[in-house]
């Protein structure tokens, strides 16, 4: 039951309006599945976007901001709450903790950074939560193609590598990690001719 979504996104907008408009519709279809939202904690952005739809939409926002990024006055003030933590670790382990699910929308450093963290705890057998990536306009099809070349490559499973739904939809991510089945994990240090 994904009750409490995480969404990590960029803190700016980028120069697609589409990234604009899937944030709203991911926000408006985590409140109309009486959801929350988990998220960043900030107001500029993609991260403000989505958490400014959630609210409009009447359902609760929960931001987690290092106190470092606080000071900087980018906190958003009409969360349902603002979490203030002392650092990105910090962040990240309450992201964890609250969220039942995970989605990355577009985002940089810090969008790859924390999906990638969730997906490799998941290989790691630390978690079942399902993990998708809303593709808009294609904006991931480089870093997919980066994934499927490890593959290739044998330097990644591709059952880890289906653990990454992917669509380009809202509704189509949604469906597909409501219905997500966690695949067994395997013993990864003993099986060393495996990768």
């Amino acid at each position: 039951m994904m009750k409490s979504i995480v969404v990590f996104c960029g803190s700016s907008s980028g120069n697609d309006p589409e990234f604009q408009i899937l944030a709203k519709e991911l926000g408006n279809a985590i409140a109309s599945r009486e959801a929350r939202l988990i998220y960043g904690g900030a107001k500029v952005g993609l991260m403000g976007c989505i958490a400014d739809e959630v609210l409009a939409k009447g359902a609760d926002v929960i931001g987690i901001l290092p106190r470092f990024l606080s000071i900087k006055e980018v906190a958003h003030e009409h969360l349902t709450e603002l979490l203030i933590v002392e650092n990105m670790h910090e962040r990240k382990t309450r992201m964890f903790e609250l969220g039942d699910a995970f989605i990355a929308l577009p985002g940089g450093f810090g969008t790859l950074e924390e999906l990638f963290e969730v997906v490799t705890w998941a290989q790691l057998g630390l978690h079942q939560k399902p993990i998708g990536v809303l593709n808009v306009g294609g904006f991931y099809d480089p870093l997919l193609a980066q994934l499927d070349h490890m593959v290739l490559n044998g330097l990644l499973k591709q059952g880890n590598r289906d653990m990454i739904m992917i669509d380009s939809t809202v509704d189509g991510l949604l469906a597909k990690m409501e219905a997500y089945q966690p695949i067994s994990a395997k013993k990864w240090i003993s099986d060393l001719d495996q990768v």
